[in-house]
């Protein structure tokens, strides 16, 4: 998944950053609200984790500003505010959840965990579908009796494609969602990601289509 991270305190942000690239998320920080709305113009994000106080602004305006452009990405609010009024401003003004500082980082991971769970309409964390069962917490597969660990990179492109069963993905589209902003993406590294997860999938029921000039496809094979 693609993380937006707006985050002033560049300590609280590099830990932040360490824990979901960990898990294979690939992170993209802004420190301020000009570069959050930058960073929102130019890139699709599965989730945007919002500090409040900013240098240049109040995240809630931010937010506000988002969903009345009718974007649904998840948001997750980082407040220092306990107060239950200021809770429930957020979440009136269209947050998914909060997180109060100072927070557990299991905590805001679970917190993640669950409201991509609900974007997606998935109540379990288990996928289940053409012969497989793909866990993304525990971050791998069961191909019939065989369980098959993933890299982070995989894990994240197969959660991309079986989230989206007969979509057409781009090379450019899939390396955007699972590179950041500042990463160098060689020329054959999507190529080189699907060719691994084809591998894995041999067993199962679906399969990984290549449209020529236009990307990949998940397929379910009867």
């Amino acid at each position: 998944m693609k993380f937006l991270l707006v985050e002033d305190n560049l300590d609280l942000a590099n830990a932040i950053s360490s824990r979901m690239r960990l898990d294979g998320h690939v992170v993209d920080h802004a420190a301020k609200l000009e570069d959050a709305a930058a960073f929102v113009e130019i890139e699709d994000y599965d989730l945007i984790l919002l500090d409040i106080m900013l240098p240049d602004g109040d995240g809630r305006d931010f937010l506000k500003q988002h969903r009345a452009s009718r974007l649904d990405t998840p948001v997750i609010v980082l407040t220092a505010r306990s107060q239950v009024s200021d809770r429930i401003g957020s979440l009136d003004l269209g947050a998914d959840d909060y997180v109060t500082k100072p927070f557990d980082h299991a905590e805001l991971e679970a917190r993640c965990r669950a409201v991509l769970r609900r974007k997606s309409g998935i109540a379990k964390s288990t996928i289940e579908i053409g012969g497989i069962i793909f866990d993304p917490v525990a971050g791998h597969l069961t191909v019939g009796p065989d369980i098959v660990p993933l890299r982070n990179r995989e894990l994240r492109l197969l959660e991309l494609l079986i989230n989206a069963p007969g979509q057409v993905f781009s090379k450019q589209k899939l390396a955007d969602r699972l590179f950041s902003y500042d990463d160098n993406v060689s020329d054959n590294a999507i190529e080189v990601y699907v060719g691994r997860l084809r591998k894995h999938l041999e067993n199962s029921d679906l399969k990984i289509t290549t449209l020529r000039g236009l990307g990949y496809r998940l397929d379910h094979v009867t």
